[in-house]
């Protein structure tokens, strides 16, 4: 018994089987095409993927566990009793400080995280999806708002335990950390920007310590700025971190410091609407 082949070289059955181009052409477009997904829904599955990465590197969160947990005891213990008599008036004034400092330190990593997928070519694949073009960076960005949540719960619940006591509650400190958060998500679009400019990994990191340890050190995070020479006190005043840990302290205090929240909520949107822009501008011509 034999089988015949025609000129492609397969059975004349299987030929006569085969769906000839019209029938494929209204098999693979005369169907109606799925929605586009909304900036929310693309947004929101990037954000997923960010924290996928954790699900499978988890070391990835040494940053928000380990490094805040020795922050709190490091400058509690070697600080404490030099600078406020004891360790448990200190905390008092340090934990909301030292949070804000930790997790605004944090933020740095997005640059790192984008510049990676930068050089493996992940983002040429991204630019070719029919999805809201921010979608990505804002992914970035909402994925790592569950780092700040972690970093912030970690901080707290040491903090506790030796000693703080936050008069304002929980409301209060929900409060303070929801101000935290939203200046952090927006002072993360710095670093975005740095990411796509930089060509390596170790130059975002190099640049972000560059800038963020200046600006969180020279702050109110530590000890009080009437203690400072007059012309430090001009930049520590009008800091952004100053302000932000301001807020938080005073939140978790029980209060409700109006101008500096309005400050910290101002600097949120000048770093949204200066480099956020500038991010995506890169980002579009990258």
């Amino acid at each position: 018994m034999t089988t015949t082949t025609d000129r492609t070289g397969l059975p004349e059955d299987a030929a006569l089987a085969a769906p000839d181009a019209e029938s494929l052409a209204a098999l693979l477009v005369g169907q109606e095409r799925p929605p586009r997904p909304s900036a929310l829904s693309a947004s929101l599955t990037f954000g997923w993927r960010a924290m996928l990465k954790i699900k499978h590197v988890p070391e990835q969160l040494f940053d928000v566990t380990a490094f805040p947990i020795m922050m709190v005891l490091m400058y509690t213990y070697l600080f404490g009793g030099a600078l406020a008599g004891s360790t448990q008036e200190y905390i008092q004034f340090l934990l909301p400080g030292i949070l804000v400092m930790s997790v605004v330190m944090i933020t740095m990593y997005t640059g790192v995280a984008v510049n990676t997928d930068i050089t493996k070519g992940v983002f040429d694949r991204f630019r070719t999806l029919p999805v809201w073009r921010p979608a990505a960076m804002v992914g970035y960005l909402l994925g790592d708002v569950l780092r700040y949540i972690l970093a912030s719960a970690v901080m707290l619940t040491v903090g506790i335990l030796i000693g703080y006591r936050p008069d304002g509650g929980p409301l209060g400190v929900l409060a303070g950390v929801a101000l935290l958060v939203v200046f952090s998500f927006s002072f993360s679009w710095i670093w975005t920007m740095f990411g796509l400019m930089l060509r390596t990994e170790k130059s975002v990191m190099g640049v972000s310590m560059m800038v963020i340890f200046p600006l969180t050190f020279l702050s109110n995070v530590f000890v009080d700025p009437s203690t400072m020479p007059g012309w430090l006190q001009a930049f520590v005043n009008n800091s952004p971190v100053t302000h932000l840990a301001s807020a938080v302290r005073e939140l978790m205090a029980g209060g409700w410091p109006a101008t500096d929240i309005v400050w910290s909520l101002g600097w949120s949107a000048l770093f949204v609407a200066v480099f956020g822009s500038v991010t995506m501008r890169l980002y579009n011509r990258k």
